[in-house]
Parts: structure tokens; C-alpha cells; sequence
């Protein structure tokens, strides 16, 4: 495992954050949810997300394992709050009480990074960025920053936060893999991948501010399952494969998956591993969330960390360059 820093949070942090969105962590199957997180550990993943929406069973059982195992000091907590829920809630009060209540479920008094899960650009960034101020300076959370905002509105958070003496935004959580997002899977989805995102990806390797973008694998199409051919062969009510079919699989993406297979067999590395050796090797201070659930995945994902891409070679994968070298 590969790890770094962020201003605010005085551990390493894995390049690679488990996420705690699956299954795995049915409130009901407690033993499961701790072996899986035990896994994780052991495979040098200490940064775990999670967030209020996905539920009181999900952040209870994350809570009750990091209590158990007694390893508060040596993990860091991405909680995420402010998800809308059906209409706008990026506000000071919803913030708080999202805040509180992961809070009380957990079992912490602290999260290390906090995380709005959304965006609602009608309001002004001035009462946002006070309001997780003062909960830092509480010190009730050591960074923060945004999910599926817009880099613009990144910046002038983190210009009216220079400007008013307050903590800038640390990190953005848009989407980001090796295929474009032809559409958005839900409501207010920020990708930065394809010749749209450029300008965002420019911006972020300029600045201060770091990544923890999701979905490296594009809903699974670096799996291999998806092919040209048999697309009507998924069944239209599989809400994850009507996902990745809608979202990600056109011509354009077809052709980057076979270069990533082309790369894949030169470098005698699996698929899936391109696909996160491309996030990985962008010129950001990037932190993936990437969802392990076995063994193997884990041990693979944290063994693409050490795959090498040369700028010729993103370019390659991106259909920017006509050959990798």
C-alpha cells in the first residue's frame, strides 16, 4: 500500500479508501461486515469511507469494528453528509445534524475527514465553508471538503475561504475512471473523466486541493463483462448492469477498454488494475475509493498501486495518442 497526506490529518492515509457502500455491511451479519474490514487492514487499507446515507446499520457496524479492534488511532474516517434526500440540503443545520447523528453512530467524537455529499449551487459558499469551519476549530473534523462538486465551485469555496481567514476545502470526490460518463447514473453526478473533464483535471493538478474520486472501475466495465456484442444479453431490470450499460458502454469506451487489454497483457497485469494504474498515475494527489470485497481484490488493488503509466501511455489508454509509445 501507498500512502499520503492531507493538511488537517496527522496519520498516513492509504492511496487506496475501502468503501463500506455493499452488502457486505448488512447490520444483521456483523461477523461478516468485521471480517471484511479486518481484510482490509491487513492489506494496509486504513481509510475507510462512509457516509449518512448509507444507513444507521452500515455506520453502526463500522463504529462498533473500529472500537472492538481498538484502532481509532491508526485509521481515518471519510464521512460524508448533506445528501439530499429528495430536495437541497447544503446547509449549516442539515450539515450539523448529519454530522452529529454519523456521530452518534459510529461512536466517534471526531471524524478525521468530512465530506458534503453533495453540492447545491443556489446557495452561497460563504455559510458553507463558516459553518465546517467551526466544526473543525470544535474540533469535531480535521479536513473537508466536497462530493460531486463542480471545480469551480471548489475554487471559490476555497477563495472566499483565503479571503475570510478560514480553512480551505482539502479534498473533491467527483467521478473519475479511465471511461467517459456518457450519462449521469443519478442526479447531480460531477464526473471529471473523458475531454470534458480536462479542464477540471488541469485545475486540480494545479492546485492545492486533492482527489478521492470514485468508480475507478466505471460501474464495472473494466471488468470485461461488458463487450460490443453482448449487451442485450444483461437483464433490464439489473440495476448495475442497466448502470454500466447506459452510463458507459458507446464505441468511444469500447476502444479504451481494448487498449487497457493491450497494456494489461504487455505489462502482465489484470484489467482491472489498468483501470486503476490510470487514476492512479494522473499528475493529482489522488485517493481512490474502491470497494474491495475479497481477499484477492484486495491484494490486486493494492498491487496496481505499483503499475507504472507513462504520459504516453495515458494518453495511449485515453484515445489522445495513437500508440503507447
Amino acid at each position: 500500500m501507498h500512502y499520503g497526506k492531507l493538511p488537517g490529518i496527522d496519520k498516513p492515509i492509504s492511496r487506496l479508501i475501502q468503501g463500506t457502500a455493499n452488502t457486505a455491511f448488512d447490520s444483521s451479519k456483523p461477523d461478516q461486515a468485521f471480517a471484511l474490514l479486518d481484510m482490509a487492514l491487513a492489506h494496509g487499507f486504513n481509510t475507510f469511507d462512509t457516509a449518512h446515507v448509507y444507513g444507521e446499520g452500515n455506520e453502526t457496524t463500522l463504529g462498533n469494528w473500529v472500537r472492538e479492534r481498538g484502532v481509532r488511532d491508526q485509521v481515518v474516517i471519510l464521512a460524508k453528509g448533506a445528501h439530499p434526500y429528495g430536495h437541497n440540503r447544503v446547509t449549516p443545520e442539515d450539515i450539523e445534524s448529519d454530522m452529529r447523528e454519523s456521530m452518534q453512530r459510529q461512536g466517534h467524537d471526531y471524524f478525521d475527514l468530512y465530506v458534503l455529499h453533495r453540492d447545491d449551487p443556489s446557495v452561497p459558499v460563504g455559510p458553507i465553508v463558516e459553518a465546517l469551519d467551526a466544526h473543525k476549530k470544535a474540533g469535531r473534523i480535521g479536513a473537508y471538503g466536497g462530493s460531486n462538486w463542480t471545480h469551480d465551485r471548489i475554487r471559490e469555496a476555497n477563495e472566499y475561504a483565503l479571503a475570510h481567514g478560514l480553512t480551505p476545502f482539502a479534498v473533491s470526490s467527483p467521478n473519475f475512471s479511465l471511461a467517459e460518463q456518457y450519462e449521469e447514473p443519478w442526479d447531480g453526478c460531477i464526473s471529471i473523466s473523458g475531454p470534458a473533464g480536462a479542464a477540471a483535471r488541469d485545475w486540480y493538478a494545479a492546485s492545492d486541493v486533492a482527489l478521492t474520486p470514485w468508480s475507478a472501475f466505471a460501474g464495472g466495465f473494466f471488468s470485461g463483462r461488458y463487450q460490443r456484442d453482448n449487451l442485450d444479453t444483461f437483464p433490464k431490470d439489473a440495476y448495475f448492469d442497466e448502470l454500466c450499460i447506459r452510463c458507459y458502454c458507446r464505441e468511444s469506451n469500447f476502444q479504451r477498454l481494448d487498449r487497457a487489454k493491450e497494456l494489461a497483457s504487455a505489462k502482465n497485469v489484470t484489467l482491472p488494475q489498468i483501470a486503476v494504474a490510470y487514476v492512479m498515475n494522473q499528475p493529482m494527489n489522488i485517493f481512490a475509493l474502491i470497494s474491495s470485497q475479497t481477499e484477492e481484490q484486495f491484494a490486486t488493488n493494492a498491487a496496481a498501486l505499483d503499475v507504472k503509466l507513462t504520459p504516453q501511455e495515458l494518453a495511449y489508454l485515453d484515445l489522445r495518442a495513437d500508440s503507447a509509445v
